[in-house]
């Protein structure tokens, strides 16, 4: 009996395996996949961080520091500038005058730069039209036939420009009565005066005036108006005479007794005169604005040359 259960004993035989590993599972898959994560999240933060420049960058750390005091209080970068990383839709939510983009404030700047150049110019002009004057004074006391007629000179600074005013006296008329003809003194006046306007390059307007006395034959014939548009155009002439180049001319006018010189007196001979004036930029805007045809002239039906003045005047008197 002993030796049959000896014999009945199992034997168990124990493998011992070298060499290997066992089984982890796909943890590491996991732990990989965050580790390749964060790195593309670093590249981006990187990239973006170097394509931004110290404007955002400052905007960003001040909303993400104090975002309810930039948002609510100082409406600072970030708050609701449409220029910054953050896009709020414009420049500041605290703005009573509503959100801003980025356009409209180039658009201000724009607008401010221009009326800045625009003041700039203005003044420049200015000083430049104010030496004429003082040119002109000066050239009339260093001549003693012109300073003669300094009493009926008047010189002042207009919205238009500078004003060179010569009027009529009843012991020194301008011109023969009734008529254009240019007395001597006048005609010595007028050249001097040219020269000294030759020197800058503004435009000019020439307007003739007369007094309220009913001119002879007047009415449908020759009047005051043609008087003054054949003066003004006489002393064209004469401040051409004294080198004032052609096309430095822009209107010659005659007014006839439109605009008096004293209103008070309508028959005042200082009411008959001759008006210069040396026109600034912004007059002469003003004028090339005012000649703009309303319909484009694209035909003959809708396009007549207009008639000045000094136009008109010949043809009333044939």
């Amino acid at each position: 009996m002993a030796g049959d259960a000896k014999k009945l004993q199992p034997i168990i035989i124990k493998r011992v395996r070298k060499g290997g590993h066992g089984h982890h599972g796909g943890a590491w898959k996991i732990a990989y996949a965050d580790f390749v994560t964060a790195m593309m999240a670093f590249f981006l933060l990187m990239w973006l961080l170097g394509s931004t420049s110290e404007g955002d960058k400052k905007g960003l750390a001040d909303y993400f520091t104090t975002p309810l005091k930039i948002a609510l209080l100082n409406g600072g970068s970030g708050a609701g500038d449409a220029s910054h990383v953050v896009k709020g839709g414009g420049q500041d939510l605290t703005r009573s005058a509503g959100q801003v983009k980025r356009g409209d404030i180039d658009s201000k700047r724009k607008t401010v730069n221009l009326q800045a150049l625009k003041a700039e110019q203005h003044r420049a002009e200015k000083a430049r039209l104010e030496q004429l004057k003082a040119k002109v004074e000066q050239k009339i006391n260093s001549n003693p036939k012109l300073a003669a007629m300094k009493s009926q000179i008047r010189l002042d600074m207009t919205r238009d420009g500078l004003r060179i005013q010569i009027v009529d006296e009843s012991q020194r008329p301008m011109f023969a009565s009734g008529s254009a003809v240019v007395q001597p003194y006048m005609r010595e006046l007028l050249r001097e005066i040219g020269a000294v306007l030759a020197e800058v390059p503004n435009r000019l307007t020439l307007e003739g005036h007369t007094d309220a006395a009913a001119f002879i034959g007047g009415g449908l014939g020759y009047g005051n108006w043609e008087l003054s548009a054949d003066r003004a155009n006489a002393s064209r002439r004469e401040l051409m005479a004294g080198s004032l180049p052609e096309d430095r001319m822009l209107r010659v006018v005659g007014l006839a007794a439109s605009t008096l010189f004293d209103a008070k007196d309508p028959l005042a001979a200082s009411n008959r005169r001759i008006s210069i004036i040396v026109m600034n930029r912004e007059a002469e805007d003003r004028v090339f604005r005012a000649e703009l045809p309303d319909v484009e002239p694209d035909t003959e039906e809708n396009f007549e040359p207009l008639m000045t003045m000094d136009r008109i005047a010949p043809q009333l008197r044939r």
